[in-house]
């Protein structure tokens, strides 16, 4: 008899398709890329201090149906155009989605939303779509979860989150360290902000680690340190986006060496989960914005063509609905970003008075 102490637990294994065969199936153009280059270098000016706008990261809480992601990205443009002399708009293009306990994990793990977990093919859609949206000149913006995931994507990604449950993880520093984008690490889901202000530092070294050569080979991968990275406020047991609490984290911020700035995601926590509070929120931190505060430069949002949630399985979905997170509708965006940008006008002009 032969003792068998391996893989009990799994049930099926399936070769996952190469990086650069997907790649090369799915070549971004010229001006996919320079969407791309020029988002990131303009989110490098803002975090560097050299660009007084601010970064706003708006769009669905996850990707279900690229079609009606397409459709947001139509009405999003114009608006990225408009305040674009205030705002650096880049569009949220959530792929994957960590569960605390289970769920949909996101269009790359099950794209036909069925349980069938067609990785290949969430592979496929994720990559198409940002070609897509690039292409139109809207660059996108992702949470990386899967470590194996930024070989085939981050390409055609112009600013990366790694979330609250995440941040503490040292496999996603490591793996932040070598992005090519800039980074937003999350404070823990019980609002602890050493967490992050911990991964911008540890990022900002240089790594060596497994992970994913562009052959699907598996590899040791050596990386520089990414300096672009930063926090993001998005609450915890209570919210974190008053005045006091931006003060606490940037006093963190300066006493660890990183510079004292903040995103503020204005869903989550800090709307207390409900997506319909976020004008609200927006509107307190626009305040802080036009009263002066350079620290905060950035804002994160959930918004979707139609507001509010579905389940999945409970019939016919609805056509530009969140099927994760409750997300604020298209025209209360619109109306609300609209109102933000005039508050990063008026923080220019203050900073115009001063100087003169």
């Amino acid at each position: 008899m032969t003792l068998t102490t391996d893989n009990l637990r799994v049930q099926t294994v399936q070769e996952l398709i190469a990086p650069n065969a997907l790649k090369s199936t799915l070549a971004p153009s010229e001006r996919a890329l320079q969407t791309v280059q020029d988002a990131r270098l303009a989110i490098q000016r803002i975090l560097s201090g050299q660009d007084d706008r601010l970064i706003a990261i708006v769009g669905p809480c996850s990707i279900h149906d690229p079609d009606a992601a397409l459709d947001y990205a139509r009405r999003l443009l114009p608006l990225r155009a408009a305040l674009g002399d205030r705002m650096e708009i880049v569009m949220r293009v959530y792929f994957e989605k960590p569960r605390t306990i289970g769920g949909w994990k996101g269009l790359i793990n099950d794209p036909g939303l069925d349980a069938t977990f067609r990785i290949n093919d969430g592979l496929h859609a994720a990559r198409k779509l940002l070609i897509d949206l690039n292409d139109m000149g809207m660059p996108a913006a992702t949470e990386f979860l899967d470590t194996a995931v930024p070989q085939y994507v981050a390409d055609l990604v112009a600013w990366a989150a790694i979330g609250a449950r995440t941040s503490e993880s040292q496999i996603h520093r490591e793996m932040a360290s070598g992005l090519s984008c800039p980074v937003g690490f999350k404070n823990g889901t019980r609002g602890n902000i050493q967490i992050a202000v911990d991964a911008v530092r540890s990022a900002a070294r240089p790594h060596h680690f497994m992970g994913l050569s562009d052959d699907g080979q598996a590899a040791v991968i050596g990386t520089q340190g990414n300096a672009d990275c930063h926090i993001i406020l998005r609450g915890g047991a209570g919210s974190n986006y008053d005045g006091a609490s931006v003060d606490a984290a940037c006093d963190l911020c300066t006493t660890d060496g990183i510079t004292p700035q903040v995103m503020i995601d204005v869903s989550h926590a800090n709307s207390g989960k409900s997506p319909e509070r976020q004008p609200d929120v927006l509107e307190f931190v626009g305040g802080q914005i036009a009263r002066g505060d350079h620290r905060i430069m950035g804002v994160m949002v959930e918004s979707h063509l139609v507001g509010g949630r579905q389940d999945l399985g409970a019939g016919p979905l609805v056509y530009g609905q969140s099927v994760t997170d409750g997300c604020l509708g298209w025209a209360e965006t619109e109306a609300a970003l609209h109102l933000l940008a005039q508050d990063v006008a008026q923080r220019r002009r203050r900073s115009l008075q001063r100087a003169s």
